[in-house]
């Protein structure tokens, strides 16, 4: 069974198509940076695989089913790019709130909360109102929400928005820890660094196509680095 699975997937929005034919798998276990320029059709591809909205054409699949069917989406976690916190709320309170959505319930709940708030570095936020919170003390509840229930599948965009250096360093932790354990990990992200510390296989988008997929080290070629492989796949197809 494929942890998630985009088939030919074809999205129009009226005469604009997002996506055009795009087709990419993840095995349980692998992570995939999912890249390309602004507008290239990452987050519609997010959204269609978190069932968010529904193909045009082609198919996709959530551990196994329809994304748009609930029982698909047990076991997966998402960060969102546009991260929208309840800014009266306190972060303890806005967890287990997340984390009654996610099926826990009792001492469990409490349990992985109390992980979640540790190994985000937040467990002297707790009792904070959100609102009070830095952009990056945001991103790390974010994180923290998305974490919960120890999901099988984790959905990034844009992880390390707003984060400083000590945050990136820490989010790159949490997204390998999530892999060592077996989960699987798809990651949107403009910061190719990372990508290429955090990911097997990288798919690159551009004005919806796919132009690049593979694993890391055979897009890069000598004396490239993953933002050089970049920008040569995503220049060339602008040519073409």
């Amino acid at each position: 069974m494929t942890a998630l699975e985009l088939a030919g997937a074809v999205k129009r929005y009226g005469a604009r198509t997002a996506l055009d034919g795009v087709s990419f798998s993840l095995a349980p276990g692998e992570a995939l940076g999912l890249l390309g320029p602004n507008g290239a059709g990452k987050t519609t591809a997010l959204r269609l695989l978190l069932g968010f909205s529904r193909p045009t054409a082609g198919g996709v699949s959530l551990r196994g089913g329809d994304p748009w069917r609930p029982s698909s989406r047990r076991g997966v976690g998402y960060l969102p790019e546009r991260l929208v916190l309840p800014e009266r709320m306190r972060v303890a309170r806005c967890l287990a709130l997340h984390g009654s959505l996610a099926g826990l319930r009792g001492a469990d709940r409490d349990q992985e909360i109390a992980e979640v708030l540790a190994l985000t570095g937040l467990a002297d936020r707790a009792r904070e109102r959100i609102g009070n919170l830095s952009k990056g003390l945001r991103q790390r509840v974010g994180f923290a929400q998305a974490l919960l229930g120890r999901p099988e599948v984790l959905l990034l965009d844009e992880p390390t928005s707003g984060l400083d250096p000590i945050g990136v360093r820490d989010a790159r932790t949490w997204m390998l820890a999530a892999r060592e354990r077996g989960c699987t990990v798809l990651v949107s992200s403009h910061v190719l660094s990372e990508v290429e510390r955090t990911c097997d296989r990288v798919a690159i988008l551009h004005e919806g196509r796919l132009v690049g997929s593979g694993p890391v080290d055979e897009l890069v070629a000598p004396g490239e680095n993953l933002e050089d492989a970049f920008v040569r796949l995503v220049e060339s197809a602008g040519a073409a």
